[in-house]
């Protein structure tokens, strides 16, 4: 809950930003084209063509903030883990893993120019993370039993159900007993809620939660300074993610959590953050082997 005598500044941030993005939005003729046209664009070719844009070494888009600092919270204690991160992009959560003491972080990525990233991140400040690209839907050059926690951050907004279930049993195959999985995801509802302005949206069909299943959908996350990075999302239901963690021989009940904008953001950047206060934005899980 928010004191009562910050409603009025919040909701009138609210209006200002909504205005100003509405503003922003008639004057760029190409805000919604350019955002549909991703539709036909290849998770790979999305990502090989925007890779330098995702490299940074502080908090920069929407989930930089709401999502990721709470993954890895849930991986804690992560001292001397062995831990594989599946999607790893250019790197950001692997270097914080390892910061925080994991004895050894091996980073995938579909996208050989998000690895390329990584790769110069490590050389020029050398942790000793390894990276390959690779499908995350085949880990077989991987050995049984040998990793402590697989992360996914925001990894199976990409995939098709049948993929999430190949990669998610391939993540069961090389855990340790015990091991933990820890995975985000946009929150499924989200796209059926909020409206189609910064700084975060899908472009989705409406009224198609469930027939909208395998469906790419093309989205935009904003950064505080003002600048967007092209995303996408493979419809998905809660269910499906429940059902492909049973497909995969995941056994027991995965500790769920909603994330969204907090008190905190808000009086971080309250014009940045307050469109989307109380919309479910991302979902982590967590579930152990």
């Amino acid at each position: 809950m928010f004191p009562a005598e910050k409603i009025p500044l919040v909701l009138s941030h609210i209006k200002n930003y909504q205005d100003s993005s509405q503003e922003a939005a008639e004057k760029n003729d190409d805000f919604e084209l350019s955002a549909t046209s991703t539709e036909k664009v290849k998770t790979k070719e999305l990502y090989d063509n925007t890779a330098l844009r995702w490299v940074r070494t502080e908090p920069s888009s929407l989930s930089d903030f709401t999502a990721r600092p709470a993954v890895i919270e849930m991986c804690e204690p992560i001292a001397g883990l062995q831990i594989l991160d599946l999607g790893c992009g250019e790197g950001y959560c692997s270097r914080e893993l390892r910061q925080r003491g994991a004895k050894k972080v091996h980073g995938i990525d579909l996208s050989q120019k998000m690895i390329a990233a990584a790769q110069a991140q490590e050389a020029k400040e050398p942790l000793g993370i390894s990276y390959e690209a690779n499908c995350a839907t085949d880990l077989s050059q991987l050995a049984d039993d040998e990793t402590d926690l697989v992360v996914a951050v925001f990894l199976f907004n990409y995939l098709t159900v049948e993929q999430t279930k190949q990669c998610m049993s391939e993540v069961l195959r090389v855990l340790r007993p015990g091991g933990r999985f820890i995975f985000s995801v946009p929150h499924p509802a989200l796209p059926y809620m909020g409206q189609k302005n910064p700084p975060f949206y899908f472009q989705v069909d409406q009224n198609n939660y469930f027939s909208g299943r395998d469906n790419l959908f093309p989205g935009r996350i904003w950064k505080r300074d003002g600048s967007w990075l092209d995303v996408q999302l493979v419809h998905k239901t809660f269910q499906d993610y429940f059902e492909s963690l049973q497909s995969a021989g995941f056994s027991t009940l995965p500790v769920l959590k909603e994330l969204h904008v907090t008190p905190e953001h808000l009086q971080l950047d309250a014009e940045f953050f307050s469109p989307i206060v109380d919309l479910p934005l991302h979902v982590a899980f967590e579930i152990i082997k």
